[in-house]
């Protein structure tokens, strides 16, 4: 009973340390990138990239954890996390980070190298960058935006070993997705912020942190309208999420005019609930032309594809 007790327990601290929900929310992108890729989709690819991004997240968070614990231990809303409690050794957090690292771009360089390389310069980048620019420059918020938006781009590549405007688009809306979403959350956690030292538009600069929401609200609805531009989607994506639109700026110019715990609140939660719809819908409203004529070309060019796949050509088709 000890035993499983004590691997239960291991397991816990492991997913803590990993930030379970937020590597599920990272995963869950890279999936949709891929699923909205025009090449043949293949489940042992996506499985090696799916266990890859769930990795590399886990690493990173776990470095990211490691470097902030005296500043973690000042805010209520992390002072109960693993390393903090000193439930998970330093030496433990490292460890696991280096391991689920390597595991995690070695992972992805069987998918392509592409994708291997967005994989480690996004880990490099949340860890090296983003992580201690939180303590000195506002900036630090744009740095995550770009941070979260990788991931759908890694499910593209993966599937098509290219970086086409499609990709854009969809890192486009998943890097404008966080302002709402994380101005609106960090707007509450102002004197939690402010007492760890933590340079956040809320604490220094209340309204850019209002502003910025508003105008990404506003590029979210441009990001949806270019996407059956690109031949990502048909034009009824455009008209299916434009009450999802509507609404995204609604409460973030509600927000804008009157910030304060309930209007951020209803941003923050709205924001849940938009970005897993407009997911969904895009997949739904799927321009499929695009997956046949490339399965077409796969068709006609089948040594070409095969030694371009291999041999590691990447790059940004145009």
């Amino acid at each position: 009973m000890s035993i499983a007790m004590d691997v239960g327990l291991g397991l816990r601290y492991y997913l803590m340390l990993s930030k379970s929900r937020l590597t599920g929310l990272v995963v869950s992108t890279t999936v949709a990138g891929y699923a909205m890729a025009p090449g043949v989709i293949s489940p042992s690819t996506l499985a090696v990239v799916t266990v890859g991004t769930a990795l590399t997240s886990s690493a990173a968070n776990s470095f990211n954890q490691f470097l902030e614990v005296p500043y973690d231990s000042q805010m209520n809303r992390t002072k109960n996390r693993a390393l903090v409690r000193g439930v998970i050794s330093p030496l433990h957090a490292v460890s696991f980070g280096v391991t689920t690292g390597i595991a995690g771009v070695t992972a992805l360089s069987f998918v392509n190298p592409l994708t291997a390389f967005l994989g480690a310069a996004n880990l490099l980048l949340y860890t090296s960058v983003y992580t201690p620019a939180k303590r000195h420059n506002i900036a630090n918020t744009w740095i995550g935006a770009v941070v979260g938006a990788v991931p759908p781009v890694m499910g593209w590549t993966a599937c098509t070993g290219f970086i086409d405007p499609g990709a854009l688009i969809l890192g486009g809306i998943l890097f404008s997705w966080q302002f709402p979403h994380f101005n609106a959350l960090s707007w509450n956690l102002r004197n939690d912020y402010s007492r760890a030292g933590y340079r956040m538009m809320c604490v220094t600069d209340p309204d850019l942190c209002r502003k910025t929401s508003l105008r990404h609200s506003v590029f979210l609805t441009a990001m949806c309208a270019l996407a059956p531009v690109c031949g990502l989607t048909t034009w009824t994506f455009v008209l299916d999420t434009a009450p999802f639109n509507l609404y995204m700026m609604y409460l973030a110019y509600k927000f804008y005019q009157n910030a304060d715990s309930q209007t951020s609140r209803k941003l923050f939660r709205y924001s849940l609930i938009y970005l897993p719809a407009v997911m969904i819908l895009m997949f739904v409203s799927k321009n499929r032309s695009a997956r046949k004529s490339s399965a077409n070309e796969d068709d006609e060019e089948q040594p070409a594809a095969s030694t371009g796949a291999k041999s590691g050509e990447v790059g940004v088709k145009k």
